[in-house]
C-alpha cells in the first residue's frame, strides 16, 4: 500500500467514524434515520433524518479543529447538495414542498461535534 493510498484510507475510515458519531448525536436527540449516504445523480447527502417537522439534511465535515472542518465546504459542493436533495424530495408526498432544512456538522480532531442547524441557509 503506498503512502498516498494509506492516507485516503484513513481519512476514509475517520469520515466514517464521523458520520456515525453525527448519527447518533441525532437519534439521540429523537431525529429517525432516513438515510445515511443517500446518493443520487447530482451527488451524495451524508445523512439524512426526518422529525416531527420534515426532513433534515445534514453534510459532516471532519478535522483538526472547527474552523478547518467549516472551511471544506464550498459552493459547488452546496449546489451540489441542494440537486441532491431536491432528488431526494421528489420521492416524498409533498415533493420539494416538503419542509426541510441542511445542517452541517463539524467534528474536530478531538471528536467534539458542533452543529450548525439550517448552516445552508435554505428551507
Amino acid at each position: 500500500m503506498t503512502a498516498r493510498s494509506t492516507r485516503s484510507a484513513m481519512a476514509y475510515h475517520a469520515g466514517e467514524a464521523a458520520e456515525r458519531q453525527v448519527c447518533d448525536d441525532y437519534l439521540r436527540r429523537g431525529y429517525d434515520l432516513a438515510a445515511r449516504r443517500w446518493r443520487g445523480q447530482g451527488g451524495e447527502i451524508d445523512l439524512i433524518f426526518r422529525d416531527t417537522a420534515g426532513v433534515v439534511f445534514v453534510e459532516v465535515k471532519k478535522s483538526r479543529d472547527f474552523a478547518r472542518a467549516a472551511e471544506q465546504l464550498g459552493q459547488r459542493q452546496m449546489g451540489r447538495i441542494y440537486a441532491t436533495a431536491a432528488e431526494f424530495l421528489a420521492g416524498e408526498p409533498k415533493g420539494e414542498l416538503t419542509e426541510s432544512r441542511f445542517d452541517v456538522a463539524l467534528v474536530d480532531g478531538t471528536g467534539r461535534i458542533q452543529i450548525i442547524e439550517n448552516a445552508l441557509g435554505l428551507g
